[in-house]
């Protein structure tokens, strides 16, 4: 009798047995027959046998598999890692903080509870692992980031790492492995940093974070390389990739769809198609900080003016610029003026330009077509232009193999779902460059994201995890 990799654990067990894939039985409740002569019996009639965890057991052809997340376990944890946050701008866990620096020794913690080991890598990464049936394979990952934007919110990427978390306790509750060993990651620092780059542990993960970006500054004049190297990472090693393309086995992400459509459809599951490019700009317009009284309008050098016409050309080229094909954004959304006073003509703008596509030619376009103009204008107003690349990511296509095993535990779990792309950028993205990368997505109300009031139900993100858990079970057996 061939062992199933489930088959594990002679305690809280069930079991089940398939014809051809076509039919199972589920039992919701130990055999008082021995387990293993139970087994014996389903195999002398010619089924296959798999020894599930709790009650829900997945048919497939020539398998069944089954094991349950803890969605109680899952929202208590939710709710704990909330609680790190700036107590009057809440929800805020800035990355290199000394609130993230602590809400990461909460959350090592509870991945050793969990039944983890527990390292942080050369990029800040804080990963966890739990060894596989078959060592010698490649890793199957998942997990997202637990730092916040400003006043964000409790799920962006929060979600993702403890679904992660909760898929391997839940493992590890009925002594369960998967073929492939398994890692849990708290990518380091996803949102945009202080220092100008996001997906800051991610990068580092796949090589591409850049000696220019290590030397970037925050405002207090430290560099995100000294920053990495505070929580633990070893920046002198970013000079290659953490980890060569082929390295690992598939990444799974769970993350919050930050957009209306789920919800709208009345749909349980996103399985995401494809991920945007992202290419962050930033631009300094420069012209003379005057009295603003005694100045008149025409002999002014008002660098907000010139800034202005830039912040609606890139609104005018990004509505024209989109079509049933090309997805493409364009957002300013972080301005200083200097000296940024009521009496004063702006001297100086600086701004960050962001664009978002699903071509990386026509994001590339846009970057050139507004330095373009941004030179222009500047010339026409006799002000002065200049801009430098803060970050930029290629947009990514999730793996079929990834998109499948999502699908198929949909439907074995009777989820509705739909395919989708995404507008927001992840750390899957980046992951897609070592193997299979995928994501799953999960509502949202009202869509809201990057906000206090950013909310999903916890029976949303229960059947999220589950999905995720199933989802790489599949992986993991069909890339044996």
């Amino acid at each position: 009798m061939k062992a199933h990799p489930y088959a594990l654990s002679k305690t809280r067990c069930h079991y089940a047995a398939t014809r051809a894939g076509l039919e199972f039985v589920i039992t919701r409740r130990p055999f008082k027959t021995p387990f293993y002569s139970v087994a014996q019996s389903l195999d002398a009639a010619g089924m296959p046998v798999a020894i599930g965890y709790n009650a829900l057991l997945l048919a497939r052809v020539g398998e069944v598999i089954g094991m349950a997340i803890n969605g109680q376990r899952l929202w208590r944890r939710i709710e704990q890692l909330a609680a790190f946050t700036e107590s009057q701008r809440p929800y805020t866990r800035r990355a290199f903080t000394e609130l993230h620096r602590q809400s990461r020794v909460w959350l090592r913690s509870q991945f050793e509870e969990a039944g983890l080991s527990v390292a942080t890598d050369a990029g800040g990464n804080l990963i966890g692992r739990l060894g596989g049936a078959n060592p010698s394979l490649k890793p199957i990952l998942t997990g997202s980031h637990s730092d916040t934007v400003p006043q964000g919110g409790r799920f962006d990427g929060i979600a993702g790492v403890l679904a992660g978390l909760e898929v391997a306790h839940a493992l590890s509750d009925c002594g369960a492995r998967m073929q492939h060993p398994l890692e849990v990651v708290d990518f380091l620092s996803e949102e945009p940093s202080d220092y100008g780059v996001s997906c800051v542990g991610s990068r580092a993960m796949v090589g591409r974070l850049t000696p220019e970006m290590l030397q970037q500054t925050a405002a207090d004049n430290s560099k995100l390389r000294d920053a990495i190297n505070g929580v633990g990472g070893q920046p002198a090693r970013l000079n290659r990739p953490l980890r060569p393309a082929g390295s690992i086995a598939g990444f799974f992400e769970l993350h919050i769809e930050q957009g209306p459509v789920l919800e709208a459809e009345g749909l349980d599951i996103g399985i995401v198609t494809d991920i945007v490019g992202i290419r962050r700009l930033g631009l300094v317009v420069k012209g003379a900080a005057d009295h603003a009284g005694t100045t008149p309008m025409g002999l002014r050098r008002d660098a907000l003016v010139g800034a202005a016409k830039i912040v609606s050309w890139v609104n005018d080229y990004a509505c024209s610029g989109s079509d049933e094909q090309t997805y493409l954004v364009g957002t300013v959304g972080k301005l200083e003026v200097i000296p940024n006073g009521a009496n004063v003509v702006p001297g100086e703008v600086r701004m960050t330009l962001e664009m978002r596509g699903n071509s990386e030619t026509k994001v590339d376009e846009f970057a050139v077509e507004a330095v373009a103009f941004a030179k222009a204008v500047c010339g026409e107003m006799g002000l002065d232009f200049s801009h430098a690349l803060l970050s930029a990511s290629t947009p990514m296509s999730c793996h079929p193999f990834v998109q499948t095993a999502i699908e198929q535990a949909c439907r074995e779990r009777g989820a509705a779902y739909r395919s989708m792309a995404s507008g927001a950028g992840h750390d899957a993205a980046y992951m897609g460059r070592l193997g299979p990368s995928g994501m799953i997505f999960i509502p949202c109300l009202s869509g809201r994201s990057h906000c206090p009031e950013e909310w999903a139900s916890a029976e949303q993100l229960a059947l999220g995890a589950q999905i995720l858990l199933d989802a790489m079970l599949i992986f993991d057996q069909s890339r044996c």
